[in-house]
């Protein structure tokens, strides 16, 4: 998908949703996510673990995360976006 277009929130939440990560995980997130400005990217920094993709609001490495839900083994891959970082985009 496209820079910007919430990849990384859409794929933390879906984590979230299906209980691949619990309520305060999620909770430390948005405190430290608020502190920086960034309240709302407390989904993205699910997978977004660098200080830099923080930071800057953007998913700079590939992210790969496995969560199982009563009836599934998911495996999910999150890809950067940016241009500037296509090589990691790739290698998802």
């Amino acid at each position: 998908g496209h820079v910007d277009s919430g990849k990384s929130t859409t794929t933390g939440h879906l984590i979230y949703q299906c209980g691949g990560i619990d309520k305060r995980t999620i909770e430390k997130f948005e405190k430290e996510a608020a502190e920086l400005g960034k309240g709302s990217f407390k989904y993205a920094w699910v997978l977004d673990k660098l200080k830099a993709e923080r930071e800057r609001g953007i998913t700079i490495d590939i992210a790969l995360w496995k969560f199982e839900t009563p009836k599934y083994y998911v495996t999910v891959i999150d890809a950067p976006g940016h241009r500037d970082f296509i090589k990691n985009m790739i290698t998802g």
